[in-house]
């Protein structure tokens, strides 16, 4: 057993002494595409200009090309972005070098957190008054419906600059309606701000409600932006919540922080929207809109009207694939929840035979700030297809008008969820690789120093068993690599480069224990197999006693800790339950193969 499971972790810690390859990363923006034509192209660019290619990938969609070190990584990296234009990105990166054999049977090296690999880490804030704005004009669209439902006559709804103000004609259906909206939800505050012939009733967020629509745009940012990140393949990043609005967000291995902007200010989001066919367009373009009407741009070229009413958001969405129709053109297939089925459900079917538009929005940095100093969002709304409804729609239904560029990168985003509202970078910090391996080097060192003094130490004070200590010390170490590399979530920091020093210490520690003790039992007159034996049996609820508490306290920090705290947690976790295994069990095997059954008279102890 004990040699099976050792064999098992040292396969899986042999990918970390390949290292990793200077790779260029090419992914295709909106428009373009990544085929094998684009691999084959890079590569006689490259054969062109004298690179050496290692290996060139293509997968998911992107090309991969590793190349032999950093000058030809850079310079290839300008090759390729010159030849290929603005229509691709073009990063630089880090592949692991482990064996195409060795991959198959799920071998790869440590993830190696933000310190010990470089890569970029960005401060993100979430722009809670979009947030804020979304969730009343939803409530607006609620307090239409409800209202009519109810045939309560009103005579406008619409979002001031205190909240939702609803006006009606006389005293009584204000009234009226005031305690249907009360009865039907305790969300929203209602106040009577009637004057004269003027009656108008006013709905604002409670302050519980206030705070918890912050709290789910928040929540669904922090997860959008993570499947976002995991769909466009990152490997490993961190993306977790500081504060009420922030979002703290580090790529380990990106060394492009254009490639990475690109990545986290992806906040498109789609609304469905019908058309204003009363509407002239001409007019429209000349500044006279229609009342509860929007001009907007075609993404072909070309206006359009549409009404305000928001049929549908890109929340309810739950899946959406490119796929090709009968004519084989590009469309997406979308999947709603049960909430959103019903809502598009109930809304196409009193418009079958009337075109329906889906609008894109996106926001971005408009390069200006206001005065508190925060970054100014431009907000782009283009119109990307217009469809005449055929049928009711339920919770499948597609999205056509799109080339297959646009159809692909359009279902990734939706796939990996809409950000509820608009976030922007506050501060970002770019850890070069060249820092990232001057802080293994000197973990490194620290390792092999605080190593080498222990086992000289054992080998010396133990002599026999010292040398048995050693050997199970070694196993320990290459364990610990072993399943840190296994577990998919881990990751090495340069804390955890110390959890590993520690659990070195820890591993020791349970051999000192058990040695001490068949030293006491042989003074007292025991024979060496009563002493052996007394020596690790009596030892083990110490040895446990210290381990489990150590192990409890490393969970607590995992718990409660983030980034560095939560690496050296888990590598310090891991260290003590293989440490355990070793410092007992391993050592007692190889105690039991030597002298175990043997009449001896002294023990090299």
């Amino acid at each position: 057993m004990v040699i099976i499971i050792i064999a098992i972790g040292s396969f899986y810690a042999i990918p970390n002494l390949f290292g990793e390859d200077h790779a260029v990363q090419v992914v295709a923006n909106r428009g373009a595409e990544v085929t094998v034509s684009t691999q084959s192209r890079v590569n006689e660019l490259l054969a062109e200009k004298g690179i050496s290619i290692k290996r060139s990938e293509f997968e998911n969609g992107q090309l991969l090309v590793r190349v032999q070190d950093a000058d030809q990584q850079l310079l290839a990296k300008e090759v390729i972005a010159e030849s290929l234009g603005d229509k691709y990105t073009v990063a630089l990166n880090l592949a692991p070098a482990t064996p195409e054999w060795l991959e198959s049977v799920g071998g790869s090296p440590m993830k190696l957190g933000l310190d010990l690999r470089g890569g970029v880490h960005f401060l993100m804030e979430v722009d809670m008054g979009e947030a804020i704005r979304k969730m009343e004009e939803a409530k607006v669209a609620d307090y239409r419906s409800q209202l009519r439902e109810e045939k309560i006559r009103y005579a406008g709804i619409r979002r001031g600059a205190t909240g939702i103000e609803i006006k009606f004609r006389n005293a009584e259906t204000l009234a009226k309606a005031e305690n249907f909206l009360k009865r039907r939800s305790n969300d929203m505050v209602l106040t009577d701000r009637s004057d004269g012939p003027r009656y108008l009733l006013v709905a604002t967020m409670s302050e519980a409600y206030l705070k918890q629509v912050k709290e789910e745009a928040l929540q669904q940012n922090i997860t959008t932006i993570r499947n976002r990140v995991n769909e466009l393949g990152v490997a490993e990043p961190v993306v977790q919540r500081q504060g009420a609005e922030r979002i703290i967000v580090e790529l380990p291995g990106v060394q492009d922080t254009t490639r990475a902007k690109k990545i986290l200010s992806a906040t498109a989001s789609i609304e469905f929207h019908m058309v204003d066919q009363k509407a002239d367009v001409a007019s429209a373009v000349n500044g006279r809109v229609p009342a509860g009407s929007k001009l907007y741009q075609r993404r072909e070229g070309g206006p359009v009207v549409l009404k305000s009413a928001v049929m549908l958001t890109g929340d309810h969405i739950t899946g959406a694939q490119p796929s090709f129709d009968e004519y084989s053109r590009p469309q997406v297939s979308i999947n709603l929840d049960a909430k959103g089925g019903n809502i598009f459900s109930n809304v196409t079917k009193d418009n079958i035979g009337k075109p329906m538009a889906t609008l894109f929005i996106e926001y971005k940095d408009s390069g200006e700030r206001d005065a508190e100093g925060k970054v100014k969002l431009k907000k782009i709304e283009e119109v990307i297809s217009v469809a005449t409804i055929q049928a009711r729609l339920g919770r499948n239904f597609v999205i056509n008008g799109l080339d297959h560029a646009e159809a692909q990168s359009l279902a990734l985003l939706l796939r990996a969820g809409a950000l509820i509202a608009p976030v922007y970078i506050v501060e970002e910090r770019t850890i070069g690789p060249s820092l990232g391996k001057e802080n293994i080097e000197n973990g490194l060192q620290a390792m092999i120093w605080g190593m080498a003094v222990v086992l000289l130490f054992m080998m010396f004070y133990y002599r026999g068993f010292g040398v048995i200590a050693n050997l199970a010390l070694s196993a320990n170490l290459i364990m610990v690599v072993g399943v840190m590399s296994m577990i998919p979530g881990a990751v090495l920091t340069l804390p955890g480069i110390a959890g590993m020093v520690l659990t070195v210490g820890m591993a020791v520690d349970g051999n000192v224990l058990i040695y001490e003790r068949i030293r006491e039992e042989l003074r007292a007159g025991r024979s060496i197999q009563q002493a052996i034996h007394e020596g690790y049996g009596n030892a083990f609820s110490t040895i446990a006693d210290a381990n489990i508490t150590t192990f409890m306290t490393a969970l607590i920090l995992f718990a409660v800790g983030t980034g560095a705290v939560k690496g050296f947690a888990v590598t310090l976790m891991i260290g003590i339950a293989t440490s355990m295994f070793t410092a007992i069990v391993g050592t007692r095997a190889i105690v039991n193969g030597l002298w175990g059954g043997k009449r001896m008279k002294k023990l090299s102890i």
